[in-house]
């Protein structure tokens, strides 16, 4: 007798359907690329404009071996959410965003992909999503060594070169855009700084993310040393939330006193920051309070797909 197929799921099945949604989330879990801004000097920056600053620019350095032929600027995000498009002018200007509609399995090469349409494109041209098959590296395209130089809005005024008057569904956008968007900056912590640390007002509570670049096990027992000592804060007014994993990295998060600045934070940042600096040089084994500390700070971890 064959073997029963009792089990096999009709073509047409509810169960069927279900089986292919889950062997497409898995092949494509499969391919997605785990840390895709790693080795560059910009990667905590990258992954934080990336993930939850609403509105900022940067000029990039690109690299020399692409030959650029016009300056391009990283944005959060553009109009429409496409993935690059050609500003005129006397000088036309690329533009890329990296908080995008459609996106590949590696968001290095769809940003990659952007920065070299914007070389060719024509001014006023606009791409909704990168080509990626055959392209350099990030690395290839970018100065792997050049931090961003970024300017943080507080609105997206800028999606409207000055001196331009925007007609009345794009002023509309814009203005429905303004009204959604936390205030937010980037804490600058001096030359020594590890990570990036980003501050953002969201009402009834503040919060200070700081992506770090340090292994994620590495980086888990420093803050259970720092937590189990009692010094896992940022001083009054502040509390350590949790933290999550994005793309290959662990981003601390603290709720912070809404009624303080962000520059109020730069002292109590720069105490803690250098605590946990000591705390990852620490090679002691780990003690029972360190241990309980691991394993709480854990249980709030979450991780963004």
């Amino acid at each position: 007798m064959g073997k029963s197929k009792r089990n096999s799921p009709k073509p047409d099945s509810n169960r069927a359907q279900k089986l292919a949604e889950r062997r497409a989330a898995q092949e494509q879990a499969a391919k997605t690329v785990t840390r895709p801004f790693e080795g560059l000097a910009a990667e905590c920056d990258l992954v934080a404009l990336r993930e939850f600053v609403p509105s900022a620019t940067a000029t990039l350095k690109l690299s020399p071996n692409i030959a650029p032929e016009r300056p391009v600027v990283l944005a959060t995000v553009l109009p429409g959410a496409v993935a690059a498009l050609v500003r005129a002018g006397d000088e036309p200007t690329g533009f890329v965003g990296v908080q995008v509609q459609f996106q590949s399995a590696d968001p290095s090469a769809d940003l990659a992909g952007s920065i070299l349409w914007t070389q060719s494109a024509e001014p006023g041209e606009s791409l909704a999503h990168a080509t990626v098959d055959g392209v350099p590296g990030l690395a290839d395209v970018l100065d792997p060594g050049a931090a961003l130089d970024i300017t943080v809005h507080q609105d997206f005024n800028w999606w409207v070169p000055e001196g331009v008057t925007p007609d009345p569904q794009v002023a509309a956008t814009i203005e429905q855009a303004n009204q959604a968007i936390m205030t937010s900056a980037r804490l600058e912590l001096g030359a020594d700084a590890v990570g990036a640390a980003w501050w953002v007002d969201a009402g009834e509570k503040a919060h200070l993310r700081w992506v770090r670049p340090e292994d994620e096990d590495a980086l888990m027992l420093a803050l259970a040393r720092v937590h189990a000592a009692g010094h896992l804060h940022l001083g009054e007014g502040s509390r350590f939330a949790g933290s999550f994993r994005t793309h290959g990295v662990l981003v601390p998060v603290f709720d912070l006193d809404p009624e303080r600045h962000a520059n109020e934070w730069v002292a109590g940042a720069t105490e803690f920051g250098a605590r946990l600096s000591a705390a990852l040089a620490n090679t002691e084994p780990m003690t029972s309070a360190e241990r309980r500390s691991r394993d709480g700070l854990r249980s709030r971890q979450v991780t963004l797909r």
